[in-house]
């Protein structure tokens, strides 16, 4: 029973900062910071609405958008890419196959600050800074490792009689992982676009390393203009936006949990 208590108690710990941040994003500016009470005197949406109507002429649900395009493109280069490199991996025979295997796994243990300044020269060189490019081109080029390591942990425990059995009615390389591999690996495929979605929404460094126009802005960028470290910061609107930043976060965990799970889970004991 102590062991329960500990974990409650440890528990409403960690979500005191948000629940805090959802608080405080109904309270007047001069509340927020005063320590009178947890809960607003007196409930006011005025920050969700200074908010929502953004800085420099520009709505918050811009940056939703913008968010969201980048997001849908990310998750499309992640499952088209990382999945056809994984049915190779686990699939097919071709030369050098584990030595190259073993490169892939050696990038997940690459730091990613290490590669910021050659990748920012190769981007600048072609001229793609300011724009979506480096943040979507290279996921259609199979660059996440984690997702090819997981989708080939999954793909390995399919049966291979499955395999036959497409071989035997005419089916080639590519029919099978069309029509056998992606639909049998739909949980792995799902945690991917969970994940690449998590991944993307949640980046903070990589856009504000890559974007400076603010019509390009993502929800992350968006929340940095609130503050202004020589001026008055609306801290009411950022704590709303923030709050409602966390809602497409919130639903997709919720909604595709199950698929999170067993992606994860099954592929770890398959593999």
């Amino acid at each position: 029973m102590f062991i329960h208590i500990f974990i409650i108690l440890l528990g409403v710990a960690m979500l005191y900062p948000l629940l805090w941040m959802v608080s405080s994003s109904f309270k007047i500016q001069t509340e927020i910071f005063t320590g009178i009470s947890f809960f607003p005197t007196k409930i006011t949406f005025e920050n969700y609405v200074n908010g929502w109507a953004g800085l420099s002429g520009i709505t918050f649900g811009r940056f939703f958008i913008n968010t969201f395009f980048i997001i849908f493109i990310g998750i499309v280069g992640n499952v088209l890419s990382c999945s056809m490199t994984a049915y190779a991996f686990a699939r097919l025979n071709f030369s050098m196959k584990k030595i190259w295997f073993a490169i892939m796994l050696v990038t997940l243990m690459l730091p990613f600050h290490v590669t910021i300044i050659p990748q920012y020269i190769i981007f600048n060189s072609l001229e793609w800074v300011n724009t979506y490019l480096p943040l979507t081109l290279p996921r259609f080029f199979a660059v996440e490792g984690f997702f090819i390591f997981l989708l080939v942990q999954f793909m390995r425990g399919i049966p291979s009689e499955l395999e036959q059995a497409a071989k035997i009615d005419g089916c080639g390389p590519i029919r099978i992982y069309w029509y056998l591999m992606m639909p049998l690996s739909l949980p792995a495929i799902v945690t991917t676009m969970i994940f690449t979605f998590i991944w993307t929404w949640n980046d903070f460094f990589g856009q504000l390393l890559y974007i400076s126009n603010i019509d390009l802005y993502t929800v992350a960028l968006g929340l940095r203009m609130f503050l202004d470290s020589s001026g008055k910061s609306a801290w009411g609107s950022m704590f709303a936006m923030s709050t409602l930043s966390l809602v497409p976060l919130f639903a997709v965990f919720i909604f595709f949990q199950r698929y999170l799970i067993e992606g994860i889970t099954t592929g770890g004991v398959k593999g």
